[in-house]
């Protein structure tokens, strides 16, 4: 009876003030913050969620997980696609509240595989990879600060990462290893997505947007080298203008384009 009860509740007024904060997108931004900004954003459209993106060169030290992106609404803050799902459906507005139980963790299962997969192996290529290192991540990372906090902080996030990457058995990986890493994550997603649309029943549900999230910005990011765009552009299934755009309007992809450049 709860759950019925529920079902009728009306969604809260979603505030027209809503903002997200991200890094400053021309110079700072990395691929892992703006794979995960676009995420939030495609989410929250989904959703028909209105929200201003605001650039700040202290982001990551302003968001409560110290992660990007976060969201501001009313008087909360929250940081990180699974709380703000969670948040947002707590007001009434949710993607996936037609699977069933089993779909759900199904669901969950694949948003964890993309980010123990995809988003380390962008973390793991921006600051692991001595040439990426030098020539994007710690330059674009440091860009807003001058000398000598600039060197501090961009060595000490590359600590931090490499730090990280040792805890959890990644830190003796090659980058071979890595883009199979890559490629193994893409063909588990490509085999779920099938000839679908979406990824679960005929509506997309926060795994397309996560899925959205890091694809495009992986397709649309330079790098030193291609190839982590080249084994995801193998799974076709996942690049066709359906899928790449998450059935999103032509229109809405364009926009992301404009707001989202190569870095």
């Amino acid at each position: 009876l709860a759950v019925t009860i529920a079902a009728f509740v009306p969604a809260e007024p979603w505030p027209e003030n809503a903002t997200l904060y991200q890094p400053l997108k021309e110079d700072q931004i990395l691929l892992s913050d703006c794979a995960s900004s676009l995420a939030v954003q495609a989410y929250l459209r989904m959703c028909g969620l209105p929200v201003q993106v605001v650039y700040r060169a202290n982001a990551e030290y302003m968001s409560p997980s110290g992660k990007i992106p976060f969201i501001h609404v009313g008087n909360q803050v929250v940081s990180e696609l699974g709380p703000i799902v969670q948040f947002t459906k707590a007001k009434g507005h949710s993607l996936s509240d037609g699977l069933d139980d089993v779909q759900r963790a199904e669901m969950k299962a694949y948003m964890e595989l993309v980010n123990n997969m995809l988003l380390t192996a962008e973390l793991y290529i921006q600051w692991c990879d001595d040439s990426t290192a030098t020539e994007i991540s710690r330059p674009r990372y440091s860009s807003p600060y001058s000398w000598p906090l600039n060197k501090i902080l961009a060595y000490q996030k590359q600590w931090e990462v490499r730090r990280k990457m040792n805890a959890i058995g990644w830190g003796g990986k090659t980058l071979e290893q890595v883009y199979e890493d890559v490629s193994q994550c893409c063909q588990a997603l490509s085999q779920r997505l099938g000839t679908q649309s979406y990824f679960f029943n005929k509506q997309p549900t926060e795994l397309d947007a996560l899925v959205f999230g890091h694809l495009f910005t992986i397709l649309t990011t330079r790098l030193t080298s291609t190839e982590l765009a080249e084994r995801i552009k193998s799974y076709s299934n996942l690049l066709t203008e359906n899928n790449i755009s998450v059935s999103l309007s032509p229109l809405l992809v364009h926009s992301f384009l404009l707001s989202f450049p190569r870095l």
